[in-house]
């Protein structure tokens, strides 16, 4: 019996074309994927999406990408997490234009304690953090939209745990100070 193959043959082969081997892929990435979409979703107030219903919009958008360069299987989560941020900013502003409901769509972070962001607020706040530092905000989608851990950032980036650590403390400060003053009023 074969040997199932490994993430790296399996994003090789999706880069020269196969669509085989990225359906396979996603299989095999599916409980990451899992954690990563259930992590975005917890207590996630009046949220009518499900893990499962993450991953598949997901998925989709990953099919739909022609010409996407995926590094790794950490590369592969990174992009995952912003695809999954981009769907529930999405669905964010979809609930506010729906003139029904006006209830406010968050998000909760495990990361730093038990955290509650305005998704919108927070897309908002790295839409402008993008400008200023892009690495800045793709540390943030990592860590808040991914779930990922600093080492995981740091095995994506290339840099080193302490300078993630550096670089996620400065993020955290800016983003604290942007939520908190969203219009950069004194």
């Amino acid at each position: 019996m074969e040997s199932e193959p490994k993430t790296a043959q399996l994003l090789a082969e999706w880069r020269g074309g196969a669509v085989d081997a990225r359906n396979a892929l996603i299989a095999r990435l599916h409980p990451e994927l899992t954690v990563v979409a259930a992590a975005r979703l917890r207590a996630e107030r009046g949220s009518s999406l499900s893990t499962g219903d993450l991953i598949n919009e997901a998925v989709v958008k990953f099919a739909a990408a022609d010409g996407l360069s995926v590094l790794d299987r950490n590369h592969m989560l990174a992009l995952a997490s912003r695809i999954m941020r981009n769907i529930l900013v999405d669905h964010a502003r979809a609930k506010l234009s729906d003139k029904r409901r006006h209830q406010k769509v968050e998000i909760t972070t495990r990361i730093d304690g038990e955290q509650r962001f305005d998704l919108i607020a927070l897309d908002s706040a790295l839409i402008r953090l993008k400008v200023l530092d892009d690495q800045l905000a793709e540390l943030v989608e990592m860590r808040y939209f991914g779930g990922m851990t600093v080492s995981d950032v740091a095995a994506v980036t290339g840099l080193s745990e302490a300078t993630v650590k550096r670089r996620w403390q400065v993020a955290r400060s800016w983003l604290v100070d942007a939520l908190n003053n969203p219009f950069g009023d004194d």
